[in-house]
C-alpha cells in the first residue's frame, strides 16, 4: 500500500488556522518590496496565506493583517484579487 502523501498545511494570518494549502492563498513581498497574489504558491519571498473566504479576506482588508505580515503597505486591489480568486 503506498503511503498517502502529506498534504502540506498553512496557517491563515486571519483565522489562524491550519489549513491544507490548497484552501489557502498566498499574498507575497518580494526583495523589491512588491507586493502581489500568488496563486502558484512557488514566488520567492515573505509570504502570508489568507483563506479562501470573502468574509476573512474582508477582515484581513478591515484590520490590515497583510500589511503587518508582510511589513508593507498591502494595497487595496491586492484584497480585490484575493475577493476575486475566492469567488465567492
Amino acid at each position: 500500500m503506498a503511503a498517502s502523501r502529506k498534504v502540506p498545511l498553512r496557517k491563515c494570518v486571519v483565522t489562524k488556522e491550519m489549513k491544507p494549502k490548497q484552501q489557502l492563498i498566498r499574498v507575497v513581498r518580494n526583495k523589491e518590496g512588491e507586493v502581489f497574489v500568488d496563486p502558484t504558491g512557488k514566488k520567492n519571498g515573505r509570504g502570508a496565506y489568507v483563506s479562501k473566504d470573502t468574509k476573512v479576506i474582508e477582515t484581513a482588508h478591515d484590520q490590515d493583517v497583510l500589511s503587518r505580515q508582510l511589513n508593507t503597505k498591502v494595497d487595496d486591489s491586492i484584497y480585490e484579487e484575493l475577493k476575486e480568486i475566492a469567488g465567492d
